[in-house]
C-alpha cells in the first residue's frame, strides 16, 4: 500500500482513473494468486504504457516485478500449506472413497447380473469426494505464473509423500485397523492425484501418475506378503483379502490398473489355506481326543434321525430293529464328516469376489480339502493310532469308523458339486484323495492291532513258570495260558463288527505269535536241561491253543486252517513224547514224511536238554540200567541227527 500511496493525487486526471483502479485491484487481490497476477499483468501491459509519460508511471513498472516475486512467495507458502493439507486429509478422503465403492459395489451386485467388476461405480461418482473434503483452491491459485517451478515443486513433494505414505508400520499385520489406515493413506493419495489430473492442465500428467502408481504397486505388494506371512489366523487373513479387494476394487475405479493385487490376492490364497489346515488340526486333534470310541447309542426315534442328518449312512437292518440300538461308528464319524464341510465352506469363502471361474473355484477347494484329508486328517489319524495308550477297544472303532468316513467321500464329491456347479466328469477336475487318506488309516491301525495283539500275548507269556525238570504231570494247562486263551476270545469277540479279512487276519497273526513264541521259551538258552514229564505238562498248553483254534473264534476259516499256527509245535512235541526217532529218522527228505516240519537242528537243540548232565557226578547212576539205556539211545539219535544236519546242510 505505501508503493502505492500517491494513488489519491491521481484520481483527478482522466487518464489514470483505470490505472488507479487497477492498482487498487492488484493491492485488494493480492492473496488471490491468480487473479492478482492476471490484475497485474493487465496492467503492465494494457494501463501503464497509456499513462508512460507521467513520472509515477516507472515506479510503478520498477515495483512490478518485486509485487511479482512477492505474489510468487506468497503462492509457494500456500502451496506448501496445501501439501500438508493433503497429507493430513489423505486417510480421510481414503476412507471416504473405500467406503463409497463399498457401498456401491453392494448395490450393484444385487442389481446386476453382469460381472462384478462391471458393476462398480464410475469415477465421475467419486471426483468430487477429495474437493468436499479439503480445499484444493491454493493450488489452482499456484497454476499462473511460474508454473514450472510449482509444478516440479509440487511433483518432488508428492513423490517424497507417497514414499512416506508406502512405508507400513511395522506392526500393521497385528490387526485389520493397522492394514485398513495403510489402504486408506495410499488410495487417499491416488484419489487427490487423479482429481488434480482431471481438474488442471499440465501440473500432473498420465505418464507421472502411472510412474507413481507402477512404484505404489510394487511397493504395496511386497509390504502386503511380508506382512500377511505373519497371519497365523485364517478369519483374519479373510478379512485381510476382502480389504484388498475393496483397496483394488476403488483404485480400479479410477483407472489405475490392479491385476497384480488380485494375481498376489492368489498367494495369499495360498498362505489361507495352510492358516485353515493349523486351524482344522487342532480341531480334528480334539474332536480324536474326546472320542469314548464307542458306537453311537439312541434311545429314539428323533436321536436316530439327528445322526443321519449329520452324516449320510442307510442301513435297513439298523432302521427295522427297536430303540434302544447303537450306530456301528463312534461320535468322531459325524463330527469329522461336518467339519470337512466346514472346512469347505471356509474355502469358498475365500475365493468370493475374486473374479474367478467356476472351474478355478472347483480346483481351489478340491485341492485345498485334498491337502486337509491327506495331510492333516490323516496326521490327525496316525497320531491316535500310534499313541502308547491305545487300546484294541479303540483300534478296532478307528477301523470301523475309517470304514464308513471311506463310503462318505462320494457325498463330499457331492457337496463341492452342489457348491460350484463343476461336474466330477468335468475335464482336468481333481479328485478327492478321501479313499486314499481312510484306507491308509486303517491299515495303520489293522497293524497297529497286530502288533497290539502280540504284545499282549507277550505280556501273558512273561507270566509262564514252567518247572523243566518236573516228573509230575498236572493233567489241565497252566493258569497263564487258560487266562491267555481267555482273553483272546473276548478280544476276538469284539472284531464281530470288522470286516471279515481283517479279523481273519488279527486271529491267524496272534495264532502265529503265540505258536512261535511258545517254541522259543521250548527251545530257549536257559532252559538247560528237562524232562519228559515237563514236555508232556508243555503239550496240555499246546493242546489248550489247538482248542482254541478248532473253536473257530473268528468266523470265516477253513476246517483246520487255524490250527495250522502250531504245526511245528505239534509235530515236534509228537514226535519227542512218542519217541518215534525211527519213523523221523526214515522217513526224512520226503515230501509226505509225518513229522514234514520237524526241523533237525530244532530236534537236536531239545534232544541234548534231555541228556542227564547230573550222571557223571552220580556214582549211583551207573548202576540204573535203565537210565544208561536212555542216555545211550539219546546220544545215538543226537549223533544220527548230526549227521542229517551235516548231509543237508554241507
Amino acid at each position: 500500500k505505501k508503493k502505492f500511496s500517491f494513488l489519491p493525487d491521481l484520481l483527478k486526471y482522466h487518464l489514470c482513473m483505470p490505472v488507479a483502479l487497477q492498482s487498487l485491484k492488484v493491492t485488494n487481490l493480492f492473496c488471490r494468486h491468480y487473479p492478482a497476477l492476471k490484475t497485474l499483468e493487465h496492467l503492465e501491459h494494457t494501463y501503464l504504457p497509456q499513462v508512460s509519460h507521467y513520472r509515477f508511471c516507472k515506479v510503478m513498472l520498477d515495483n512490478i516485478p518485486k509485487l511479482r516475486e512477492e505474489i510468487k512467495d506468497v503462492s509457494m507458502s500456500d502451496l506448501k500449506d496445501f501439501l500438508e493439507s493433503i497429507r493430513k486429509h489423505s486417510d480421510k478422503i481414503g476412507e471416504t472413497a473405500m467406503k463409497q465403492v463399498g457401498l456401491g459395489f453392494m448395490i450393484d451386485v444385487y442389481r446386476c447380473k453382469e460381472p462384478m467388476v462391471s458393476c462398480l461405480p464410475t469415477v465421475s461418482t467419486h471426483q468430487s469426494i477429495a474437493s468436499k473434503i479439503m480445499s484444493f483452491s491454493p493450488m489452482y491459485a499456484c497454476m499462473y505464473g511460474a508454473r514450472e517451478t510449482f509444478e516440479n515443486y509440487y511433483r518432488k513433494q508428492r513423490r517424497k509423500q507417497a514414499r512416506l505414505v508406502l512405508q507400513p508400520p511395522s506392526n500393521m499385520h497385528e490387526t485389520l485397523d493397522g492394514y485398513r489406515k495403510y489402504f486408506n493413506q495410499i488410495v487417499g493419495f491416488f484419489v487427490v492425484e487423479d482429481h488434480i489430473l482431471h481438474t488442471t492442465q499440465g501440473l500432473v500428467n498420465r505418464a507421472y501418475i502411472d510412474e507413481l502408481w507402477e512404484m505404489a504397486l510394487s511397493k504395496t505388494i511386497a509390504a502386503l506378503r511380508t506382512h500377511s506371512s505373519y497371519c497365523s489366523d485364517p478369519n483374519l487373513v479373510l478379512d485381510l483379502k476382502n480389504l484388498i479387494v475393496l483397496f483394488a476394487d476403488t483404485l480400479q475405479v479410477y483407472g489405475f490398473p490392479v491385476n497384480q493385487l488380485f494375481d498376489m490376492l492368489l498367494e495369499i490364497r495360498d498362505q489361507y489355506s495352510e492358516t485353515l489346515l493349523k486351524k482344522w488340526a487342532g480341531i480334528f486333534r480334539n474332536i480324536l481326543d474326546s472320542d469314548n470310541y464307542s458306537p453311537i447309542p439312541v434311545t429314539c426315534e428323533e436321536m436316530y434321525k439327528k445322526v443321519v442328518g449329520q452324516f449320510p449312512f442307510q442301513d435297513t437292518e439298523l432302521e427295522k430293529q427297536s430303540f434302544p440300538k447303537k450306530f456301528p461308528f463312534s461320535e468322531f464319524v459325524p463330527k469329522v464328516y461336518n467339519q470337512i464341510k466346514e472346512f469347505i465352506y471356509a474355502c469358498l469363502k475365500f475365493s468370493e469376489d475374486l473374479h474367478l471361474s467356476s472351474t478355478e473355484v472347483d480346483d481351489m477347494i478340491r485341492k485345498s480339502t485334498n491337502l486337509l484329508l491327506t495331510r492333516t486328517l490323516s496326521n490327525s489319524l496316525q497320531n491316535v493310532i500310534k499313541r502308547k495308550n491305545i487300546g484294541l477297544t479303540e483300534l478296532v472303532q478307528i477301523i470301523i469308523n475309517t470304514t464308513h468316513l471311506e463310503k462318505s467321500c462320494k457325498y463330499l464329491e457331492e457337496f463341492i458339486t452342489n457348491i460350484t456347479n463343476v461336474l466330477p466328469e468335468t475335464v482336468h477336475t481333481t479328485k478327492l484323495y478321501g479313499t486314499t487318506t481312510f484306507k491308509d488309516a486303517r491299515h495303520a491301525a489293522e497293524e497297529e492291532i497286530y502288533t497290539n495283539l502280540n504284545q499282549k500275548i507277550d505280556q501273558f507269556l512273561q507270566l509262564a513258570d514252567y518247572d523243566w525238570m518236573t516228573g509230575d504231570l498236572d493233567n489241565k494247562a497252566s493258569d497263564y495260558l487258560v487266562d491267555l486263551i481267555a482273553f483272546l476270545r473276548s478280544t476276538f469277540a469284539v472284531f464281530t463288527h470288522l470286516p471279515g479279512k481283517v479279523a481273519q487276519t488279527a486271529c491267524m497273526s496272534a495264532c502265529k505269535h503265540l505258536a512261535t513264541s511258545l517254541m522259543q521259551l521250548l527251545l530257549e538258552a536257559e532252559v538247560r536241561q528237562l524232562t519228559l514229564g515237563a514236555l508232556q505238562q508243555f503239550n496240555l498248553d499246546v493242546r489248550e491253543c489247538e482248542q482254541f483254534a478248532r473253536s473257530g473264534p473268528v468266523p470265516g476259516f477253513q476246517e483246520d486252517t487255524l490250527q495250522l499256527a502250531f504245526i511245528d509245535l505239534r509235530q515236534l512235541l509228537d514226535l519227542f513224547i512218542q519217541w518215534d526217532w525211527s519213523t523221523y529218522l526214515a522217513d526224512y527228505g520226503q515230501p509226505n514224511c509225518k513229522y514234514l516240519r520237524v526241523n533237525p537242528v530244532t530236534a537236536l537243540t531239545l534232544l541234548e536238554k534231555m541228556k542227564d548232565t547230573s550222571r557223571k557226578n552220580n556214582m549211583f547212576a551207573q548202576f540204573r540200567k535203565n537210565e544208561r539205556d536212555k542216555q545211550k539211545l539219546i546220544d545215538t539219535v543226537a549223533k544220527q541227527l548230526r549227521g542229517l544236519i551235516s548231509s543237508h546242510h554241507s
